[in-house]
């Protein structure tokens, strides 16, 4: 497996989507790295030389925030938000949507599975 920016990528994936395994880089910076190293985007990750291995994996390290650097920032950015007690910053301590999503009847990623609440079975009244 070849090996870019720390992260082993498979190699029998074409080398555009192959990128996409490093954390932070998605499909337009994948086909940018690939276009200003001059590879093709549809050869195999395991057909690459080393020699354009190294060549994407330092335009990757000079020009891109990528893996533990990325979820510290993004980590660091929420905290910052809790800690200026705003609302999207409290949101995200009570573990719900953030950006002005319905919570009524959605939202279970955020909340969790559904939490049964003793109803009024039986009482007349």
């Amino acid at each position: 497996m070849p090996r870019i920016a720390g992260i082993d990528i498979p190699e029998r994936k074409q080398v555009r989507i192959a990128l996409r395994y490093i954390h932070g880089i998605g499909p337009k910076f994948a086909d940018s790295i690939l276009e200003e190293a001059g590879v093709d985007p549809a050869k195999k990750a395991g057909e690459l030389t080393d020699q354009e291995v190294g060549q994407i994996a330092s335009i990757i390290d000079n020009g891109y925030i990528v893996e533990g650097a990325l979820r510290r920032q993004v980590q660091q950015n929420v905290q910052r938000l809790r800690d200026i007690r705003s609302y999207r910053g409290d949101r995200h301590r009570r573990g719900l949507p953030t950006r002005g999503q319905r919570t009524k009847c959605n939202a279970r990623t955020r909340k969790g599975r559904k939490k049964t609440v003793a109803g009024k079975k039986g009482v007349k009244g």
